[in-house]
């Protein structure tokens, strides 16, 4: 079976497993913008049975099912990118490997719906004293962290915003505290007051003081649509997150954005996930 029948077949059972969300109701003046943030695991890890060779097709399937605009990736090493862009055809792709501001090393990349959006501009930052030199790291954290931004345009000209996707460490709490403070001085500082959406692992959970200072100016687009839902364990280590975990995986939004769904993605097939986080999604209005 090819890959591309493969990832229908994927695609179907997905629908039937299906994943949990909520939405408000359709209304005529939204014009809907899809985001997925996704950790997929680098694919030279050491995972066995879940090395990125046996798991590649559910992850396909996954963006071929949910169908994001804008789909904000981490851990992503080039060749995954490529095999996702061959599998998964119409995405086109920004971002640098954290090591060189090249290719090499893990991405933040973005992927976004070549026929719905122009490029405007882009660049990538790394979080650090220097954050425009690439492979910088000084707060502590022992691994190069990356954010890689864009300002995008509708086709049709009439919505421009931006998106920022971002992975912060998981060993250094001065590092997530420092760099949620440069990710926002970075959207600050921005040349259009266009919104803003931001992705990203940030390995901290809702009460962290990297997130804490994030959700004062951005709404965690999740629990606009879900308050109080306490199942909300985005890591499982490719197995069934356990309840009570943390949520560590956002899709942030300002505001002024509203949000129409958001989910935690939970497909998975005879027990086996996609990687080793579940993506989250949410569909945005970008008339506000």
């Amino acid at each position: 079976m090819n890959r591309k029948s493969l990832a229908s077949v994927f695609g179907f059972l997905f629908l039937i497993l299906g994943c949990r969300s909520a939405s408000l109701p359709a209304q005529s003046d939204c014009r809907e913008l899809r985001v997925m943030t996704f950790n997929i695991r680098y694919g030279t890890a050491a995972d066995g049975e879940n090395h990125w060779a046996k798991r590649k097709d559910l992850t396909f399937a996954v963006i071929s099912t949910h169908q994001p605009d804008v789909v904000g990736l981490q851990e992503a090493l080039r060749f995954q990118i490529e095999e996702i862009l061959q599998a998964v055809p119409g995405y086109g792709m920004l971002g640098v490997g954290r090591d060189d501001g090249k290719t090499q090393g893990e991405h933040s990349a973005v992927l976004y719906r070549s026929d719905r959006f122009k490029v405007l501009a882009d660049g990538n930052f790394w979080f650090s004293d220097t954050p425009d030199v690439p492979g910088s790291k000084h707060w502590g954290n022992q691994i190069t962290r990356i954010c890689t931004w864009a300002r995008f345009e509708t086709k049709d000209r009439a919505h421009r915003f931006y998106f920022y996707n971002l992975h912060l460490d998981h060993q250094s709490q001065p590092s997530r505290e420092k760099s949620a403070e440069l990710l926002l001085q970075k959207i600050q500082g921005r040349e259009h007051q266009d919104p803003v959406v931001v992705t990203g692992d940030f390995n901290s959970g809702e009460t962290n003081p990297a997130v804490v200072t994030l959700k004062g100016q951005f709404r965690d687009t999740y629990r606009v649509i879900h308050p109080e839902e306490k199942d909300v364990a985005t890591f499982g280590g490719f197995k069934t997150p356990p309840p009570g975990g943390d949520k560590i995986d956002y899709v942030f939004a300002l505001p002024s954005l509203r949000v129409r769904e958001a989910a935690i993605v939970r497909d998975q097939q005879d027990g086996r996930y996609p990687s080793d986080h579940l993506p989250v999604t949410a569909t945005i209005c970008l008339d506000h």
